[in-house]
């Protein structure tokens, strides 16, 4: 079965966890690339800094506006990290719900009543967690990225 089959029984949930999962992925590649940059040229961003502020006072508030300048999309991805699994057990729950449903209505006798049901608790479930893990883990990588960036900026400001 293909990747959008098993989107599609998912149903609306599985969609969504989609959509945001693909805007999450968006948003990590542009800051990997961005980041990736910056370390490239850490001598460069604080030249200047020095020169937008040539006396070096505050300069520690001028390292703590960039970053947090550069922080921007990260909570997003956090945000997407932390309610698709919850999106996950949404969906699990109603297809449960939808199992027993047919249950009731149709009985037991033939196990294809509740399957639907069963397949959509556990797709859902799955694309959830698909999403989480790898968001989860580029959210806490850019954050150390991040951190190591300002400590660098900082220690070339403390010879």
């Amino acid at each position: 079965m293909e990747l959008l089959e098993y989107i599609h029984k998912g149903g609306v949930i599985a969609w969504v966890l989609l959509v945001m999962g693909t805007f999450g992925v968006s948003i990590v590649l542009y800051k990997v690339g961005e980041f990736y940059k910056m370390s490239r040229s850490l001598h460069g961003i604080w030249e200047e800094m020095a020169q937008a502020n040539p006396s070096g006072a505050h300069m520690k508030e001028h390292i703590a506006l960039f970053v947090s300048k550069k922080e921007y999309g990260l909570p997003t991805v956090r945000t997407i990290a932390t309610i698709s699994p919850l999106l996950g057990l949404l969906g699990t729950v109603l297809g449960v719900l939808l199992a027993f449903e047919q249950i009731s209505l149709l009985g037991l006798d033939d196990p294809k009543v509740f399957s639907e049901g069963i397949s959509l608790a556990l797709i859902t479930t799955v694309v959830g967690l698909g999403v989480a893990i790898p968001h989860y883990i580029a959210y806490n990588y850019l954050i150390h990225r991040l951190d190591l960036l300002q400590t660098e900026l900082e220690s070339k400001g403390n010879p």
